[in-house]
């Protein structure tokens, strides 16, 4: 994750004169459908068109609807009263204007949340009509200032505010719009007195997404939420992979031991896909050129598992260095050669903060 202030990158010569060349062929990669049901691969709007418009919020959401986006993701914590929001993380401190909201300032504090310390304002702090009053603001100005034109003009959404979009928006154009929940925290919640699972799959069933065969996602880095749910729902269920670490809610496990032969059956009995950091999909080399297929998506799709990686990005400063357009960070690059270069490996969809440039590159 980047948070404010970013360091200057610097790329070598020899590297840049490589790009043209590697750009290409990626380019030219083939699209020929490799996923592991030979349907075309999904874009999932991660956290909305978050890299147009401050995420999670109702316009984000319905901006990545605009864009052609087949799922968009909400990020799922709990206000104090129990109702599911919509926030990246359950800190709110960088995506709202609560810090210059002196009423609250005595809210501030720190908290221990899956082994690490936080500082700042937690929504499960505050009501939902104390969150309501607060703002959404970019939490990427560094990279987005545009994106900051929209601070303070939108709420903090319900997930059932969100389902209702979806819901509006099916019934105007007749195209129903998948989303891709993700349960944050669901352990230290649930200590709190606080579980997202009721109230998630109550609020599903309601507006019809309930079944394998809805356009409807459930994603978690912890393991014994997505068993529980395993059993009380047959929506399909995506274990969250990163690059470093392990579930939190199982101490000394590692993500690595997770994306064996045997780790991949182990998660089969739960969950019907994978959403691992790209980079287990396809690595960098020494100076951030774009390498070869890592072999994680044909090993997961003879296990039976969909693949969807992350977090996919137009500015220079997430883009590997063959397809980087400059040295300005903030600049948009060739995101469109590197989602082909992802599709050409056989991933079954692709999380993007931009969905028109990802639907684009997907050909449809």
């Amino acid at each position: 994750m980047v948070r404010t202030g970013f360091a200057p990158f610097v790329i070598v010569a020899l590297a840049l004169a490589a790009c043209s060349a590697q750009t290409g062929q990626a380019g030219e990669a083939s699209m020929d459908v490799k996923t592991l049901t030979g349907a075309p691969p999904v874009i999932i709007a991660h956290r909305g068109a978050s890299g147009e418009r401050p995420e999670h919020t109702l316009a984000a959401y319905q901006l990545a609807i605009e864009q052609g986006a087949d799922y968009i993701e909400p990020d799922l914590v709990l206000t104090k009263d129990g109702v599911l929001v919509a926030r990246h993380e359950n800190e709110i401190g960088e995506t709202t204007d609560v810090a210059d909201r002196p009423e609250f300032a005595a809210r501030k504090t720190s908290k221990i949340i899956d082994g690490q310390e936080y500082s700042g304002w937690f929504t499960e702090d505050f009501t939902l009509a104390e969150l309501k009053t607060l703002r959404a603001r970019e939490r990427l100005p560094e990279l987005r200032a545009a994106n900051m034109h929209y601070d303070g003009r939108f709420e903090v959404p319900t997930f059932e505010e969100v389902l209702q979009l979806l819901s509006a928006h099916a019934e105007k154009s007749g195209k129903r719009i998948g989303v891709y929940p993700e349960t944050k925290h669901p352990s230290y919640f649930k200590a709190l007195g606080l579980s997202h699972d009721k109230q998630l799959l109550k609020l599903l069933k309601k507006y019809g997404y309930d079944g394998k065969d809805d356009p409807v996602f459930i994603q978690s880095f912890e393991v014994g939420n997505l068993q529980a749910l395993s059993e009380q729902t047959g929506i399909r269920l995506v274990q969250l992979v990163a690059s470093e670490g392990g579930p939190p809610d199982q101490a000394g496990r590692s993500f690595a031991s997770m994306l064996t032969a045997d780790g991949l059956k182990e998660i089969v009995a739960y969950a019907d896909g994978i959403g691992p950091s790209k980079d287990l999909v396809i690595g960098r080399n020494a100076v951030g050129l774009l390498g070869k297929p890592t072999g994680l998506v044909e090993a997961a799709h003879k296990a039976g598992l969909l693949v969807h990686p992350w977090t996919f990005r137009r500015e220079n400063h997430f883009l590997p260095t063959d397809f980087k357009s400059g040295i300005d960070p903030r600049e948009p690059g060739d995101l469109a050669g590197e989602v082909r270069a992802f599709i050409a490996a056989g991933v079954d969809g692709l999380f993007s903060d931009n969905p028109r440039e990802a639907v684009s590159a997907a050909k449809r």
